[in-house]
Order: structure tokens, then sequence, then C-alpha cells
């Protein structure tokens, strides 16, 4: 199969429209279970080393939901002391765990065996998953539904809610799914003047 320049133009469009959303900008609209499975399946197709697929998806219910925000607002108020120096911090909205439609945690499946590629490069598998992810976000960018990665919790106390064995899994992400009011033109923390997009340049290792 080839691909032609609208292709790769709309590709590049899709990448670069890319938002981490927050709750305050989902709206209360379903995902319908159709959008739901093409946003997972998208997953199945990224790279994952020695073809292990290592992901596991876990759909949170509204029980589970409730618990894993109050420890998202303890973790939360105890992060504030490293940035004191940023009083932004303290006003940002850094989840939309309630407002969002639907909440997936992600975890990585360890292996019990030898695993091509992972030899001496044990993370890989992790790797595998993030990959995973970042293809689940930008079809959901396509299907015009939002989707924010929590990250301000613990790994631990996670696994304790939703009951996962931390000996067979490890605990990759935290991800809001949802319809948005809007998609903003660029990143809101590069609106917020949180930090500058880096150039090209930038980003070779010097």
């Amino acid at each position: 199969m080839k691909f032609n320049k609208k292709d790769l133009k709309t590709l590049t469009k899709i990448i670069a429209s890319r938002r981490d959303v927050r709750g305050n900008n989902f709206i209360n609209k379903e995902i319908s279970s159709k959008k739901l499975k093409i946003i997972l399946k998208s997953a199945l197709n990224a790279p994952s080393v020695g073809y292990s697929q290592p992901w596991k998806f876990i759909i949170i219910d509204k029980n589970k939901k409730d618990e894993i925000f109050k420890h998202f607002t303890d973790s939360f108020e105890k992060s504030k002391k490293d940035f004191i120096d940023k009083p932004l911090y303290n006003k940002l909205k850094l989840e939309g765990i309630k407002e969002s439609n639907i909440n997936i945690a992600v975890y990585y499946k360890k292996s019990n065996s030898k695993v091509l590629g992972q030899t001496f490069m044990k993370r890989t598998g992790e790797y595998s998953v993030v990959c995973a992810i970042l293809n689940m976000w930008l079809t959901s960018r396509a299907l015009n539904i939002g989707m924010g990665w929590v990250s301000i919790l613990k790994p631990k106390k996670i696994d304790k809610i939703l009951d996962v064995n931390r000996d067979k899994y490890k605990f990759i992400a935290y991800l809001c799914l949802g319809y948005t009011k809007e998609f903003y033109n660029e990143p809101e923390l590069k609106k917020l003047k949180w930090n500058k997009k880096k150039s090209l340049k930038d980003s070779f290792l010097k």
C-alpha cells in the first residue's frame, strides 16, 4: 500500500492537533461503543518489542472513578510544594476524571519468558505500551474525541484500587476520554506560557 501527499497532510494535521484534554473542556456526551472499539483497536496496531503486544486495558466504573479522583486530589495537593516558585500550578486543571465519559487504565503485562529485543533493554516492553497509547490518542483526535493522560497518581495506590497484581502487571497510564467544547489551536500549557515549544534545532543532542 502506498500513500500520497494528501494522506501525509492529513496525518500531519492530526498529529499537530493532538491535545492533552482536561476536565474544563469535556462535555456531557457519551462515546459510542463502536467508536471506543475503533480507539482500542488502534492500540493493537502499535509496534511492540518482539511482537509481544504487552498492553492490557481496564475500563473504569463510576465507583472506581470516585476513588481514583480522591487519590488524585490528595496527590495534587502534595505535589504543590514542588512548584512553589510557579503560582500558576495551583490554578491548573490537570485531569478530567469525573468530567470525561470514559476512563481507561493501561497496564504493561510482564513476561515470564525471554522476549526478543529485551535482552539488554528491559523497559522496551513498557515503551511498546506507550506507543499503543499514542495510537489511541491520535485515533481519538481523528474521531474528534478528546483524551487526557493523568500522571499525578501513585501506581501502588491505583493497583490497590483496581485490585491489580503488581507481580504480573505494571501501571503505565490513566486516560480520560470524552467529547470536548473545543480543541485549542495550540497546547494549553503553551498558551499559558508554562513552557516554550522547542524547535527542531533545539531537539538535537549537542
